[in-house]
């Protein structure tokens, strides 16, 4: 699945070395370069892109002010020099954010993140039934891509949650309830208001705690016996 491409940027250098990066990624077609927010509009207008690598700061339309302006706007990857405008970033759903001059590795990263959603929101229907084994969650500025069988636990912090991995910890911009809502009851377990688990993380159950790895976490009394049941199951050898 190739990804049809645009960059807008006011710097001939800035897209000669992006158009570089591009013809290095197999999954990427580059149709265009535009030197102004103005001639990417019409650009735009009469041709289907997919991803678009845009420069913030450029003469008469930033390209924020130009992401706003777009009804429909494609995928969009920022390209800036300055770091001041991630916050704003965030806010517009863009995949990632990318500093000049931009690494090779980060270029890849991002675009990957690109292809992946893309795959997402094309994804054919199938007549068997499957389920992915992974989701993606907005966090900072970026989509990241979390597995199933990576997460420990959910954690509830306001209208954020924060995703505990094997690995590292995310700060996902969805809230709790929403989150566990989307996930599958097989293999999640709401064990207190603020702590979902992962059932197969579960290492012990002590009192009104349940330990997942080596963090301990709080059990509700009025979910204790939901949570006794659903973990234990056929799974406890008796005397």
């Amino acid at each position: 699945m190739k990804m049809n491409c645009l960059i807008i940027d006011d710097e001939p250098i800035a897209r000669k070395g992006l158009e570089e990066y591009v013809r290095e990624v197999e999954f990427l077609h580059l149709i265009a370069q535009c030197e102004s927010a103005s001639k990417a509009t019409a650009y735009l207008q009469e041709s289907t892109v997919d991803l678009i690598f845009l420069d913030i700061q450029m003469p008469k339309l930033s390209g924020i002010e130009f992401l706003k302006s777009l009804t429909h706007p494609p995928m969009a990857i920022f390209t800036t020099a300055f770091s001041d405008y991630a916050l704003e970033s965030y806010a517009l759903d863009v995949i990632d954010y990318l500093l000049k001059p931009i690494p090779f590795h980060r270029f890849l990263q991002a675009t990957q993140k690109a292809l992946d959603f893309h795959k997402l929101k094309h994804r054919e229907p199938d007549n068997k039934e499957t389920t992915a084994d992974y989701f993606f969650v907005k966090c900072d500025n970026k989509y990241e891509k979390v597995f199933y069988y990576d997460v420990l636990y959910l954690e509830a912090l306001q209208n954020y949650t924060v995703i505990h991995t094997l690995n590292r910890k995310l700060i996902a911009y969805i809230t709790f309830s929403g989150l566990i809502d989307q996930l599958p009851v097989e293999q999640f377990l709401r064990v207190h208001k603020s702590y979902t688990v992962a059932i197969s993380k579960v290492t012990a159950i002590e009192g009104n705690e349940i330990s997942v790895n080596k963090t301990k976490i709080p059990i509700s009394r009025n979910l204790k016996d939901e949570v006794m049941d659903k973990i234990l199951k056929n799974n406890l050898l008796k005397r």
